[in-house]
């Protein structure tokens, strides 16, 4: 039985500046203020802390959503949603490992972290639902695919537009899938 990679600390402060730098991205993109990230909540987690239902063994990252309710009464507004993003370390690893020579670690967080807060961003607007049928799903990650490459290109970082090559319609380092 292979062991299971974990992000270490370095990686993991990593990750944290590379979701900071998506935010930013996400607020120039969708014209979101900084005080907007409280109406489209969510947090990340790395597989230590995942639970089993939240690992996935075919993609990066999954998103999955969940309810807090403070009360009993559905129109509390101290009830909300939020989603969590559940980082494949092992996974994200791997492909960092076997494409060591032009794929780094910053970069392809920087594309998950921005695709998958452009689904956080999609759905809490209303233009997809997270529990669409499976047709519709792989439609809305075509779409966001989409939207997340018209992010990230006009940076002209030559090693995101590695990552970025890798995702297109000729090749894949792995699915995104939620």
């Amino acid at each position: 039985m292979a062991q299971v990679l974990h992000f270490s600390h370095a990686e993991k402060d990593c990750i944290n500046r590379t979701f900071c730098h998506a935010e930013k991205l996400m607020e120039q993109h969708f014209r979101l203020a900084p005080a907007d990230w409280k109406n489209h909540r969510y947090d990340v987690k790395t597989r230590v802390h995942l639970n089993e239902h939240e690992v996935n063994n075919r993609a990066f990252a999954q998103l999955c959503k969940y309810y807090y309710a403070k009360d009993k009464d559905e129109d509390n507004p101290e009830n909300f949603h939020f989603y969590r993003i559940c980082l494949q370390d092992d996974r994200i690893l791997n492909a960092v490992e076997r494409g060591h020579s032009f794929i780094k670690l910053r970069p392809l967080m920087l594309y998950i972290a921005t695709h998958e807060l452009v689904h956080v961003v999609r759905f809490n607007n209303g233009d997809s639902e997270f529990e669409a049928p499976m047709e519709e799903k792989m439609k809305e990650e075509e779409k966001v695919h989409s939207i997340t490459r018209n992010i990230l290109q006009p940076l002209g970082d030559p090693k995101l537009n590695l990552v970025l090559d890798c995702f297109d319609d000729r090749h894949h380092i792995g699915d995104i899938f939620n």
